[in-house]
């Protein structure tokens, strides 16, 4: 199953290396891949690092960089045949990727940088087995706060723990500890826009009575079927490399695919940069 998928992903990057010239057709990507469009998205950020938009975007202006310095080529032409609509829109995305603007390429000693095609190869690191469980649980209400994510060159990675440290810092993880259900304090990955690249995050806790603080936000979190995933280390690392084994290897591995529904990050009691600190990562799943 694992390679048959890594075949599938190998189809996808020849597909968007064939069409980098043309309209982004995600849908059409999706259906190379046999997954859902959400889910497809979602598989590639977690292994790679970067959303497919970027990686298109990426390899357009290396192209483009590379035929400005080894042709005549109009500045507009070349903006036009790699999807920019003016030179101005060009112009901002090549210096934000490269750090110079297209008129200055060809200047004596100028450097470019190249982002190559992607490949994937299957490896067999002997890691541990993701041991797992199966849940069905009714839907339920959170309350909490929250604030828009960057997914772009893996800003997520970064944001989120500072916002967490804000929340600890200003005394609202404290208020929020006092109306916890169960599952104790949440992280809510959610409202998924792969095309804006960016994502909600919600540090929350379960509405367990009517009522809350004003300044609380208040979110319903779908009934739904949860993979539950044990991640045992100091925070944030080991959850992060928790979710990067789930879409690197569980998910092609088991079968399964990402319900279009929030992720949750299940924050136990403990001392989160414990050696032995221990938490759960809940992944909306459906069944092939």
């Amino acid at each position: 199953m694992i390679v048959e998928w890594l075949n599938r992903l190998r189809d996808c990057i020849d597909y968007l290396e064939e069409h980098l010239e043309e309209k982004f057709d995600i849908d059409e990507v999706a259906r190379i891949s046999l997954t859902s469009k959400f889910h497809f998205q979602r598989l590639f950020h977690m292994i790679t690092g970067i959303t497919v938009a970027e990686y298109v975007r990426k390899r357009r202006l290396t192209l483009a960089a590379q035929m400005l310095a080894t042709s005549d080529a109009k500045i507009i032409d070349v903006a036009l045949k790699y999807g920019y609509q003016s030179p101005e829109a060009f112009t901002k995305a090549f210096n934000r990727i490269h750090g110079i603007n297209p008129s200055e390429v060809k200047e004596k000693g100028i450097s470019l940088k190249a982002y190559p095609r992607l490949s994937f190869q299957l490896q067999i690191k002997g890691e541990e087995a993701m041991n797992y469980r199966i849940v069905e649980k009714e839907s339920f209400k959170v309350i909490g706060v929250s604030k828009k994510v960057t997914t772009v060159d893996g800003e997520n990675f970064k944001i989120i723990p500072r916002f967490w440290q804000e929340v600890n810092g200003n005394g609202t993880c404290e208020d929020l500890k006092k109306y916890c259900g169960d599952l104790g304090m949440l992280g809510i990955c959610a409202d998924f826009d792969h095309e804006a690249e960016e994502f909600t995050y919600m540090i929350a806790s379960e509405k367990t009575v009517d009522k809350v603080p004003e300044a609380f936000e208040e979110r319903e979190i779908p009934a739904a079927t949860w993979a539950i995933f044990e991640s045992i280390g100091p925070m944030p690392h080991a959850i992060q490399e928790v979710f990067k084994r789930i879409y690197s290897e569980w998910f092609p591995a088991t079968g399964y695919e990402h319900a279009d529904a929030p992720e949750l990050e299940v924050y136990l009691p403990g001392n989160p940069d414990a050696e032995n600190y221990k938490c759960e990562v809940w992944i909306p799943v459906i069944k092939n």
